[in-house]
């Protein structure tokens, strides 16, 4: 007889995301008549050792970025391994996948195939429990106390996700104030209204990068920060005590021949000189993290700049690629403090849950995050609360897209269940107001 969870149908399709670039959407249909849908994310900075997109490669459809057969792996080799499969086993499920596609990185079968096969089962498995998605992902994880996640929202960006129109990638606000969700969403909703009408006196450009934030242009990061700071002041809150600073370095993307090029600053940096200007940046502005301080596979310098900036999230972002070997390695060399995580990187929800397990087991914080190029699933919303992961990256406050995880989180938040995490999940940092 067959088990009312079992897998009857799997069905993919090419959609756009929000960069109007395809992407695969797997729909999956249980026994029971149970359905779970996901979207797979695509990013524009990525790293090296991350698992494979696949694209079909040919110019003549959406220059080479069409997906179709990574639809075709779902629709024949996938759909056939997973018919009849039960998707209360999450992990047998992945793990099958994984054993499908044979190589490394999902190279064969594509990280885009697998990724949205793996969140869709997840998802028909909480239609069929009826229970929440956020609820069914917190006893995947083993999570006692899921929370409500601290936003890190993009105000200003530049580097691959604003046509590298500033050489550090982005500029976040962080509402460390915040007593609430709902209250933190607000803060940063003012911050963001203000910096434009900032920019907007000052003549300047207000138009949007990728993930929704405003993108100025500026030569140097201290002009920036210094329009972080006015937009805070001009919000009518706090810099440092009620709106803190993160920083995307994204500095795989400045690195070649060895070092770094700050194009707007026309210099070429070692290692140990962008931790220094790093150092400095974050003694004289309320930066409580700093994602990506240095290339992917610089480890040197970036257990350098985890000691040259103590109380600050050091975060890894290409560094670790959400790949639990590669956390295991910048633990045992001393190597950041904190993991972004991202399931595209990963390729499965299950790699993706011992990626967090890794990371929290070290001590290490986790922020779970969108990617440039989203569609309006709201996964990762419900991922970062069922795991407790602390903190979430998804965007600025702006388009759809970013906009339906936010949404899911006001959502989620009327559960009396769930606390706010605040600052709790932040790794060793002390807010500090600016100098």
């Amino acid at each position: 007889m067959t088990s009312p969870s079992c897998i009857t149908r799997i069905h993919a399709r090419q959609i756009l995301d929000s960069r109007g670039r395809p992407t695969v959407e797997v729909d999956i249909e249980l026994a029971d008549g149970s359905t779970g849908r996901a979207c797979a994310p695509s990013g524009a900075s990525t790293g090296r050792h991350e698992a494979w997109e696949l694209r079909d490669g040919d110019q003549a459809r959406f220059e080479g970025r069409s997906v179709f057969q990574a639809i075709d792996n779902v629709r024949t080799e996938i759909a056939r391994a997973l018919s009849g499969a039960d998707a209360m086993a999450q992990k047998r499920i992945d793990h099958r996948l994984i054993d499908l596609d044979g190589t490394d990185g999902l190279r064969r079968l594509g990280a885009n195939a697998v990724v949205a096969t793996s969140l869709a089962v997840c998802r028909s498995a909480a239609s069929h429990a009826r229970i929440p998605l956020y609820r069914h992902i917190a006893a995947l994880a083993g999570t006692a106390c899921p929370t409500m996640p601290m936003p890190m929202v993009n105000i200003l960006s530049g580097g691959a996700h604003a046509g590298r129109s500033m050489d550090l990638q982005d500029f976040l606000a962080v509402p460390v104030g915040a007593q609430s969700y709902s209250e933190a969403l607000d803060m940063v909703g003012r911050v963001r209204s203000a910096a434009a009408t900032v920019m907007a006196e000052a003549g300047q450009s207000v138009l949007l990068a990728d993930e929704g934030g405003l993108s100025p242009g500026f030569d140097r990061a201290e002009t920036a920060l210094d329009l972080m700071m006015a937009a805070i002041s001009r919000a009518e809150l706090r810099p440092g005590s009620d709106i803190a600073i993160a920083l995307d370095v994204a500095a795989s993307e400045l690195f070649a021949d060895g070092l770094y090029e700050l194009k707007g600053e026309k210099r070429r940096l070692d290692g140990g000189d962008l931790v220094a200007l790093l150092a400095d940046i974050v003694g004289r502005y309320p930066v409580i993290s700093v994602e990506d301080p240095l290339d992917q596979d610089d480890w040197d310098h970036w257990r350098q700049a985890t000691l040259a900036m103590p109380g600050v999230q050091v975060l890894g972002d290409d560094l670790f690629v959400t790949n639990p070997k590669r956390i295991a390695s910048g633990i045992e060399r001393g190597v950041a403090n904190a993991v972004l995580i991202k399931v595209n990187q990963n390729g499965t929800l299950t790699g993706t849950l011992e990626a967090m397990a890794a990371a929290r087991a070290a001590g290490y914080a986790t922020v779970v995050s969108a990617r440039s190029g989203e569609t309006e699933d709201p996964f990762i919303a419900d991922l970062a609360v069922g795991t407790g992961a602390g903190q979430i990256k998804i965007g600025s406050v702006r388009n759809s897209d970013r906009l339906a995880k936010y949404n899911q989180l006001l959502r989620i938040e009327e559960d009396p269940g769930i606390a706010f995490a605040g600052t709790s999940g932040i790794a060793g940092q002390t807010v500090r107001a600016a100098a």
